[in-house]
């Protein structure tokens, strides 16, 4: 596909949830942004699968919003159980929020949302175009990409990417991304199955042989997640079988008719010295990857997208590109909070010590009987402290 020339001033590296939710953004603000991707078409697997209070919030206004809510599923509990008792229950019916609940829905389903948002207004993504290389410039950056197989330059004034833990864009400028990763692999399914649970609610669930986390989806599905010392390539049916007969409830157990998808994948938890260099700017994965406890993931980095669109827009208005630092500073900020509440759920959740298991049970039991903790929980997950 051509790159359109109306406008060139800002390109968008990666056309995932953020990507498309800043470029959609953009153009609703009447900013014309030349998104690209190397990939030849959108994934369709469904990867993450939670949006969050404060996401449908910021997407209201891009009509985005009552979209999403026609194709996902309203779960409104959050449940920490030890096997069959209950621990912890976080209620997002109650927090200060049009949208009372987390919408489950897969990431592939957001990304087909988003970009039928952004045709309706006239934008297109460009693929498969790969950015090869660029050369800051004190007014404009020269952006080199390879479109359809032939070599193509741009100079546009900003640079953003939205293209993953392993951003050309953030690599190719030299922003460290501090960090780490986890011991243990991450195995995920999506499955259709027998459940004794409601589907009103997402459960994480404690055991001697590790965590694993049941979470209704639409379609009659359910996803699986947990930790494992060493997963398969493709966790067969049996295999997420046995995750499940080991971890979750023994009073009427769990049975798995399907698996719809199954994938492996090993988590870090990293943020970038900045997400501001210059003319280059760094949203979602490219800026931070953590844990996918409290299912944060997609909703920063959307947020970190909306948020960007009013900056940019103003600053090519009026020139004053101080708003940019306002907007790195404060995004850098959520970033460390969400990366360092991810590790201490995941670290809390993966220890191997029986009588640290013992004494987290405890605590996370006593938190549950104390309202106020409940609905502090409930806003932090919901990222309505990111307001």
């Amino acid at each position: 596909m051509a790159i359109p020339k109306a406008n060139n001033e800002i390109v968008i590296a990666g056309a995932g949830p953020t990507g498309l939710a800043l470029a959609t953004e953009l153009l609703r603000r009447g900013i014309m942004a030349t998104i690209i991707d190397r990939q030849e078409a959108g994934a369709n697997t469904s990867r993450a699968c939670v949006v969050h209070a404060r996401t449908l919030e910021v997407l209201e206004p891009l009509g985005a919003t009552a979209d999403l809510l026609a194709h996902g599923l309203k779960v409104p509990i959050f449940r920490v159980r030890d096997r069959n008792r209950v621990l912890l229950t976080v209620d997002f019916s109650e927090i200060a929020s049009p949208y009372p609940f987390t919408l489950m829905i897969p990431q592939n389903e957001v990304e087909h949302c988003l970009l039928d948002h952004l045709d309706e207004l006239g934008g297109v993504v460009v693929r498969p175009c790969a950015l090869v290389g660029f050369t800051p410039a004190a007014s404009d950056i020269e952006v080199q990409v390879i479109n359809g197989g032939a070599p193509q330059t741009m100079k546009p004034r900003w640079l953003i990417g939205c293209d993953g833990m392993h951003s050309a864009v953030r690599e190719q400028a030299g922003v460290a991304f501090v960090g780490g990763a986890y011991e243990q692999d991450f195995v995920l399914a999506d499955v259709h199955m027998d459940w004794p649970l409601s589907r009103e609610e997402v459960t994480l669930f404690y055991s001697a042989d590790g965590l694993v986390v049941v979470a209704p989806l639409p379609e009659e599905r359910f996803r699986i997640v947990a930790t494992v010392e060493h997963a398969p390539e493709l966790p067969s049916k049996d295999y997420m079988q046995s995750v499940l007969d080991r971890r979750g409830p023994t009073v009427r157990p769990g049975r798995i008719h399907e698996t719809v998808w199954s994938s492996r994948f090993h988590i870090h938890h990293r943020v970038t010295e900045t997400p501001r260099q210059g003319r280059i700017l760094l949203c979602g994965d490219a800026a931070h990857v953590h844990s996918p406890a409290g299912g944060q993931g997609m909703n920063t980095g959307i947020q970190d997208a909306v948020s960007l669109a009013e900056a940019l827009t103003e600053t090519l208005r009026d020139g004053d590109d101080a708003r940019l630092d306002a907007w790195a500073a404060r995004r850098h900020g959520v970033a460390r909070g969400v990366v360092a509440m991810t590790d201490r759920m995941t670290r809390m959740a993966t220890m191997k010590s029986a009588t640290g298991k013992a004494l987290r049970n405890i605590a996370v039991e006593v938190a549950g009987h104390i309202p106020p903790v409940r609905t502090a929980l409930a806003r932090t997950l919901a990222e309505l402290d990111a307001r």
